[in-house]
């Protein structure tokens, strides 16, 4: 439940060490797959790095938006400061979509079909993901709102969620979900080999997380009307899945 833990005489991140974990498994995942299906692992590993790259800055970009008027822009010069403002806070959406663009673009810079990889292999993308709910669980940011049915969990205090309240357990309740679209991606992909498993994720994880939202109980996402900023985009996610689906289909029949 902190935000660090002690492992042989280490003082390491939860949230970072499960980031890592998920990064790690999937490799090994994929290169597994790779292997066996004989694709260019040269050009999915230039790819992936890439796709690190837009990640990164996409999630930090879009928590500096959201959360502009909590940061103390005066303070940058600060060295500390920086660092704090620069280690804390990412958000998912913003790295997904930094991370697909660049992922693509990748294949444009150096003359390869990096959709191809994208397609095949997107179920990587919420099964790390979900090692990352896992760390915010450990280290309590992104948490639910007050909950007294089945499966609350309790922070202690100190938590960066309320202590001693029970509360839904959003993190987890997403990670498991996250595995769950993971493995019909795996399915869709490896076995039926479908051309939509970008659309189906878009559109599953869409739909999840618009749900999940209202169970969250951190104000920090930024809110639009009646709806969190995460839950606009998740709109957009389903309606681009659609859309793309149809024009697609269309495409295909008209030929």
């Amino acid at each position: 439940m902190h935000t660090f833990y002690n492992l042989f005489g280490l003082t390491l991140p939860s949230y970072g060490s499960c980031i890592a974990l998920g990064v790690i498994l999937s490799l090994l995942m994929i290169l597994l797959i790779m292997k066996k299906n004989g694709d260019s692992i040269d050009d999915f590993l230039l790819m992936l790095a890439y796709a690190l790259i837009g990640a990164l800055a996409g999630s930090k970009g879009l928590f500096l938006i959201i959360s502009h008027n909590e940061i103390q822009w005066d303070r940058l010069f600060d060295l500390s400061y920086l660092n704090l403002v620069l280690t804390q806070g990412f958000v998912f959406y913003g790295g997904l979509v930094g991370g697909l663009v660049m992922a693509f673009l990748s294949g444009k810079f150096h003359k390869f079909n990096s959709l191809y990889y994208i397609r095949k292999y997107v179920f990587i993308v919420p099964f790390a993901h979900a090692f990352g709910r896992i760390g915010c669980f450990m280290a309590g940011c992104c948490y639910g709102r007050e909950w007294h049915g089945p499966c609350a969990v309790v922070f202690p205090e100190g938590s960066l969620a309320p202590g001693g309240v029970p509360l839904f357990p959003t993190q987890l309740t997403e990670a498991v979900l996250l595995f769950a679209i993971s493995l019909i991606l795996i399915v869709l992909s490896l076995k039926f080999r479908s051309p939509y498993t970008i659309e189906c994720y878009l559109l599953l994880y869409g739909v999840i997380r618009f749900i999940l939202e209202f169970f969250r109980g951190d104000e920090i996402r930024g809110h639009y009307l009646a709806l969190s900023t995460s839950q606009w985009v998740a709109i957009a996610m389903v309606l681009c899945a659609v859309i793309s689906i149809a024009i697609r289909r269309n495409k295909k029949t008209g030929s």
